[in-house]
């Protein structure tokens, strides 16, 4: 029987169970330091990283696999069986295969019925993008239950020589999932999301070339020209740090006003990891604690799509969300794209 829009206004969403997997294999900055010129003291003055995690070659671990690893730690948290899930969300910029996208490939590997798989690539904002999408196919009834994965594996791809290392010093590998479930509450779950871009600044944090699926990008240019610098992600790092702190900050007001709430309400704020000082910056300017912000980039490196629902665990498993508890996603990235998202939690 059809729903109508009565019916819409009775459903909320709500994250009912969370998961992150990581690679065992951590890489320390005394690692790289011993690969390319680089130290432990310029890597955390500028990043505020000390080790990521780093696929192994030959281990096995997938974009897809890690993203598998996740969902069904999400899955068994929310309470529910696999085939309840009705519909499937995948952020990635590092899939498998440049076709299909991972989505399908985690309703394979999980053994789904066959529901709807979409792929989002919207880089660093992938995760709150997926779950804005997740949050709307629940708002208007046409799912209950809403599998949102963000996973990346980016050690295949990176330049890991002198090169390379204002961009290779900062990314890790992993993965993170929610389960978003239907609520008939609408004081809690995800009260609103905000998604936005700018597209002229695109070739300011990109990877030009084709994607690269399971191959090394240095087995490919060893048979091609070796000075040919598209194949690894290019970033100009001033010039998106300077956007990141105003979009970061315009995207948390603008939430906190469409629910009027202020930024004293916040509980948690849980940004996208990518750089510990625009953390910090964001921290600051708006007058949190160190207990109402939630950072581990130090241990991970900025996982992308990845970063949000990794911290997001930690942050739960960790005893820091709370019932009733105000919490603020919020995410800038290549694209440009940026987005927010306040739960009552």
């Amino acid at each position: 029987m059809p729903l109508n829009l009565k019916d819409y206004e009775m459903f909320n969403s709500k994250i009912t169970g969370l998961g992150y997997y990581v690679p065992e294999n951590i890489v320390t900055n005394d690692d790289l330091s011993k690969i390319m010129d680089t130290n432990d003291e310029w890597i955390q003055e500028r990043t505020g990283i000390k080790e990521r995690r780093h696929v192994v070659k030959g281990d096995g671990d997938t974009t897809t696999s890690m993203g598998v690893k996740a969902a069904k730690i999400a899955i068994e948290r929310a309470g529910i069986d696999k085939d309840d899930i009705d519909f499937i969300v995948f952020a990635t910029l590092s899939p498998d295969y440049y076709f299909p996208g991972p989505g399908v490939l985690v309703q394979r590997d999980l053994g789904i019925k066959t529901v709807g798989a979409l792929d989002v690539r919207n880089q660093c904002s992938g995760f709150v993008y997926g779950l804005s999408v997740a949050d709307q196919f629940i708002k208007t009834g046409m799912y209950k239950n809403v599998l949102v994965i963000g996973s990346e594996l980016h050690s295949h791809g990176l330049d890991m020589t002198t090169r390379g290392r204002g961009v290779s010093v900062i990314f890790g590998d992993g993965a993170g999932a929610a389960v978003l479930s239907r609520t008939e509450d609408n004081k809690i779950g995800i009260l609103s999301t905000h998604l936005h871009s700018e597209g002229q600044h695109a070739e300011e944090l990109a990877l030009i070339a084709p994607g690269m699926g399971n191959r090394w990008v240095n087995d490919i240019i060893a048979d091609n020209d070796p000075n040919d610098e598209s194949y690894f992600p290019y970033m100009n790092g001033q010039f998106v740090f300077k956007n990141a702190v105003v979009r970061f900050s315009e995207v948390i007001i603008e939430g906190l006003k469409a629910n009027n709430l202020q930024a004293q309400d916040i509980n948690m704020l849980v940004p996208h990891q990518a750089n510990l000082r625009i953390s910090q910056f964001i921290q600051k300017k708006f007058g949190l604690q160190d207990d109402q912000v939630f950072n581990n980039i130090m241990k991970y490196g900025n996982t992308t799509a990845a970063s949000i629902p990794i911290a997001l665990t930690e942050a739960w498993e960790q005893g820091k969300l709370k019932s009733g508890d105000l919490v603020v996603l919020a995410a800038f990235g290549s694209g440009f794209t940026w987005g927010s998202a306040v739960i009552r939690w």
